[in-house]
């Protein structure tokens, strides 16, 4: 964040200050678990499901907090406070609504968004901070990583861990950009109409990046266009191509490349595709689906060698490569900053091996029907290194928020899965769409003791301590909630891990 006293922060947000100095500065960073306050910080007390901000003030302050802000004065807190004013819960944002935040949190969420912009348009203007905004509806925590890691190159670039990426961690990462800051790298989330305009007027982007327009969170946007017309509020949300503005659009998917209507920025499509602006020719797959490939671009061609997992990754690695472009970088460069570039958020094609040979893919953190038919591919890919046929494990969980599609898109992966020649399947849950995609698999293969179906991950982890054996490749990938990266971490410890590729 910029160098900020409790004076102008009051200002910004709007509150009064309580038991402060307005001239004492905040040197730390801002932060809303108190566990996190350094000295010299502000610390944000949000209202939660499980806790409040507000009980933890005092201990924030203990810490070294400067200041707190909050919602309400916190009697006996002992340091300052600026409360912020009370919000309508029928009149807060739209992010704030699907989360179903009430009027003190979505107070605190207010001001912690101006303060965020506050701090963003004061270092584009007068530091030339880049904002670059990634969004779609899979692979941007991927991509993101990609982009920072190919910014990283040419300056000094801060950006999300994970998928920070909601109305709490996309103006948390913002004020995490100061003086020293070159690129900001933001993933844009939505859960319904009009969050990414919200997320975007806080950190407003300079280069917009949509990658796909797909099945997840089917059920909150009702359909795909819905989806399409959310999602294409980054385009919408970036300058003009004399100011700058560039968006990055994915031209193998018909709806995100349909968004260059919606904007004035300068428009750069990547793709497969010969009418792609940034392409990749001659894909090929290694033995660990890591892809290498010929770039082009309208300044200059190079070779790219990925040790990122996936053929998937190959549109990722061209977004990246165009917004490396597009911020002044020579295709060299960019080309051997992708060849640098490890997975670095966790739980995402983490490709590990044990000490007797069983390679584990814990790809767990999230999952929707593209992401699950990309994982099994690398898998199936995998399994075939060496010219042989390695045994291959998927151990799959729900694909949650697909609304009245999720038991057709659990079956049609059951089948998809048999149709790549995949050996072992172990479903874990015993809801509805559990039961389609191991029916599915089960019908498609007329399989028999190639499927288990069980109801905890301890299960699953069961069966795999009982029937591994080195040499096989494990898969395991579901969405978030179910937790199944349990499974993962319980066969790298039960046999311990070899190294990490």
């Amino acid at each position: 964040m910029i160098d900020l006293t409790l004076g102008e922060i009051t200002e910004i947000v709007g509150g009064r200050l309580v038991g402060g100095d307005p001239s004492t500065a905040v040197t730390g960073t801002v932060e809303f678990d108190s566990r996190r306050v350094a000295e010299g910080g502000l610390f944000l007390a949000l209202p939660g499901e499980r806790v409040d901000g507000h009980d933890f003030v005092a201990r924030a302050l203990r810490s070294g907090a400067v200041a707190a802000l909050v919602a309400r004065e916190v009697d006996g807190a002992g340091g300052p406070q600026i409360v912020v004013p009370q919000v309508d819960r029928r009149e807060t944002n739209a992010m704030a609504l699907a989360a179903d935040i009430d009027g003190s949190g979505a107070a605190v969420l207010a001001a912690l968004g101006s303060l965020a912009r506050a701090s963003v348009e004061r270092l584009v203007a007068e530091h030339g901070l880049i904002v670059v905004g990634v969004t779609g509806s899979s692979g941007k925590t991927s991509t993101k990583d990609l982009i920072g890691a190919v910014l990283t190159a040419a300056g000094t670039v801060v950006a999300p861990p994970g998928s920070f990426n909601n109305e709490i961690g996309h103006p948390w990462t913002a004020l995490r950009a100061d003086e020293s800051t070159d690129f900001l790298v933001l993933e844009l989330s939505a859960r319904a109409p009009g969050n990414i305009t919200e997320l975007a007027a806080i950190a407003p982007p300079r280069v917009g990046v949509v990658l796909n327009v797909g099945t997840a969170h089917l059920g909150e946007f009702g359909s795909r266009d819905v989806i399409a017309a959310t999602k294409g509020e980054l385009v919408e949300a970036l300058p003009s191509a004399v100011d700058g503005g560039v968006a990055v659009l994915n031209d193998d998917d018909e709806r995100v490349s349909a968004m260059a209507s919606r904007t004035s920025a300068d428009v750069v499509r990547v793709g497969l595709g010969s009418s792609a602006d940034v392409r990749a020719e001659r894909v090929s797959l290694d033995d660990e689906a890591r892809a290498s490939f010929r770039l082009i671009t309208p300044k200059g061609e190079a070779d790219v060698a990925l040790r990122v997992h996936g053929e998937h990754q190959v549109g990722n690695a061209l977004s990246a490569a165009a917004v490396g472009l597009a911020c002044g970088m020579g295709v060299d460069r960019v080309a051997a900053a992708l060849g640098t570039a490890a997975a670095a958020s966790e739980r995402r094609m983490d490709v590990r091996v044990t000490a007797d040979g069983v390679t584990v893919i814990n790809d767990s953190y999230n999952a929707n029907p593209d992401s699950m038919r990309a994982a099994l591919k690398s898998l199936a890919v995998m399994a075939r290194s060496g010219g042989g046929h390695r045994r291959t494990w998927a151990v799959l969980g729900e694909m949650a928020e697909l609304g009245d599609d999720s038991v057709i898109e659990h079956d049609l992966v059951g089948r998809f899965l048999v149709r790549l020649d995949v050996s072992q399947l172990v479903v874990v849950g015993h809801g509805r769409p559990q039961r389609a995609m191991f029916q599915g698999a089960v019908q498609e293969g007329s399989w028999g003791s190639e499927a288990d179906h069980v109801a905890t991950a301890e299960e699953a982890s069961a069966i795999l301590d009982e029937r591994l054996a080195p040499g096989d490749i494990v898969l395991v990938k579901a969405s978030s909630a179910v937790g199944l990266w349990g499974v993962a971490e319980h066969v790298l410890a039960a046999r311990g891990e070899e190294n990490q590729q």
